[in-house]
């Protein structure tokens, strides 16, 4: 009940639409109730003999009963089309909310999630509050008016009749509870193996030219396979559990349908029902039952809905991590001096990855951050654009602790060019303006030739407008990455940060794109990750980090004569 009421609140935006349909669907229960009484009746007046007068009876009722049927059609309509439009509406309304909130969500939280599991989140399973408000919504308000009036009339028309035709209902309610809390759960499972298959296909598309290079198709295709059959194995079961439960349910109701015959045809024996009665009796009968038959396929339905609303919800109601205070302010005239003052962080499986880390770079200056893989330097620059949190110590931006200014303001000032480069599928001015959208095409053109990629994009085919692939598939890796440091100069920031940014690139390449780093050096603060040491000789300062602690620390200079781990790994590289 607490999942259906917190549904009920995100719909209620588009309670006007709900409204109309519910008054629709209450009309079309009339109409339905009032049709079989007005072929009673027509039957009552056939059955007392037929003169002038009662044929204009049966006439005027015909009228009416033609005027039903086609205010049942207009009803329908509203009905099923409003509450389609109001369910739509909401699906798409909530795939919002979802995009919004992975959006805002912290790094940690997809460490141990599927790109492809999240993606059946917010297509597949939102999907099912479509089912949820323009079908089983409707339908219960339909079926319970109708069950009501229906057992209104029977009651009126004869209350011992009436009473026996309740006899299956307590039956019928009892095994739906029963089915109800067996197959939640194999529908729940069936989303979750969906999910897993949709993660599987997007993993093994993305890593199509790995798989060929290898020559793993036929493994890769076994487990997409098993993958696949285990949500049709998963969903059969579900179903095997309605397959069982629908004919269960339709042969309770005929009991009740063949106790109803028996009796009614005694009491007609007796005098004590009209056949007027017993054929509105009979007309009215289907219409009882039909709500109680469609118990199972609601059921089913709201069991297959709810499994998909808790992993919606799930995603939902998770906090992030790292979010903005509410007395946040934003950065203004960033100068670009950062401080990191006594910084440990570990990530959520409490292994330390840095220990006590304080350094201090002011203004345009260069610090490059040196040392074997896997020692924190990539996590020291996501500390910087606050992807994390610290869990001792503060960073600072021109004196402002990084927990005490927005999100929005401090990653404006930052422009990170990473190892593994990331190009949207569109052209390569889209690319390179990312950054700034209300870029000119000449600032785009600007930046392209001080990342030295103006002359390659010359030779493309649509030159600025050549479409990159998806990820930059089109494109070799030292254009993807040189297009990267374009799209960083574009926007101007005040503190850059490079993740091996020359490691794609030839020996000549990565002279033009030093030469692009040694221009901005002193105009911008540069934070710069580098394996191969002859591209930061000229940085204002190298930190030697070593298994999470700054081990040594000066100018290129200062530790060739300290002779320790930094002129060690200058002399392996010479």
């Amino acid at each position: 009940m607490k999942m259906l009421w917190k549904l009920t609140k995100e719909a209620s935006r588009y309670k006007g639409l709900y409204i109309i349909a519910i008054l629709s669907t209450l009309l079309l229960t009339g109409v339905n109730l009032a049709a079989p009484k007005v072929l009673s009746t027509m039957t009552g007046i056939v059955g007392s003999g037929l003169n002038d007068e009662t044929l204009q009876q049966i006439g005027n009722l015909a009228l009416l009963l033609l005027i039903l049927y086609m205010l049942r059609i207009v009803f329908r309509f509203l009905s099923n089309y409003l509450a389609h439009k109001a369910a739509w509406y909401l699906v798409g309304d909530l795939r919002d909310r979802m995009y919004h909130k992975l959006q805002s969500l912290d790094l940690g939280f997809f460490h141990d999630k599927q790109t492809g599991d999240l993606m059946s989140r917010v297509v597949n399973d939102t999907r099912d509050f479509e089912l949820l408000y323009a079908h089983m919504i409707p339908d219960m308000i339909t079926n319970i008016m109708t069950f009501g009036g229906v057992l209104t009339i029977l009651l009126v028309i004869n209350w011992k009749l009436a009473l026996i035709t309740c006899f299956p209902i307590p039956l019928i309610l009892i095994s739906g509870v029963i089915f109800a809390k067996k197959v939640r759960p194999f529908f729940k499972a069936s989303q979750k193996c969906m999910g897993q298959l949709n993660a599987k296909l997007q993993d093994n598309l993305s890593g199509l030219h790995e798989i060929q290079s290898f020559g793993q198709e036929t493994q890769e295709a076994q487990l997409v396979s098993a993958s696949n059959f285990e949500q049709v194995r998963a969903m059969l079961r579900a179903l095997k559990a309605s397959a069982l439960f629908h004919p269960s349910v339709e042969f309770i109701s005929s009991i009740g349908t063949v106790l109803v015959v028996a009796v009614g045809g005694y009491l007609a024996y007796l005098g004590q029902l009209s056949v007027e009665d017993i054929v509105a009796f009979v007309l009215y009968l289907s219409l009882f039952y039909a709500p109680i038959s469609g118990l199972a396929s609601w059921l089913e339905n709201l069991q297959q809905s709810l499994a998909g609303a808790e992993r919606v919800t799930l995603i939902l109601d998770t906090p992030s991590a790292i979010e903005n205070k509410a007395d946040a302010k934003a950065l203004e005239q960033v100068n670009g001096e950062i401080t990191f003052d006594n910084v440990s962080f570990h990530y959520s499986n409490q292994v330390p990855v840095l220990k006590n880390i304080s350094f201090t770079c002011k203004p345009g200056m260069m610090v490059a951050l040196v040392g074997p893989t896997g020692v924190g330097k990539t996590t020291i620059t996501q500390l910087i654009s606050r992807f994390y949190d610290p869990v001792q110590g503060q960073i600072l931006v021109d004196g402002n602790n990084l927990k005490d200014v927005t999100l929005e303001s401090l990653r404006q000032n930052i422009s990170p060019v990473l190892q593994d480069t990331f190009l949207f599928n569109g052209s390569i001015a889209e690319n390179i303006g990312y950054a700034k959208p209300e870029a000119t095409r000449e600032e785009i053109i600007a930046a392209a030739k001080a990342a030295n990629i103006h002359e390659d994009i010359l030779h493309m085919p649509e030159e600025y407008e050549t479409q990159v692939g998806e990820r930059g598939l089109r494109l070799s890796g030292g254009q993807k990455q040189r297009i990267a440091i374009a799209r960083a100069i574009l926007r101007q920031s005040p503190i850059i940060i490079l993740d091996e940014a020359t490691a794609s690139v030839d020996v000549e390449t990565e002279k033009q794109i030093q030469n692009a780093i040694n221009n901005m050096a002193g105009k911008r603060t540069i934070i710069a990750i580098a394996h191969r040491l002859s591209t930061i000789k000229n940085a204002d300062m190298i930190l030697v980090i070593h298994e999470g602690e700054i081990k040594e620390q000066g100018t290129h200079a200062q530790l060739i004569e300290q002779n320790g781990l930094y002129a060690r790994m200058l002399r392996a590289q010479s």
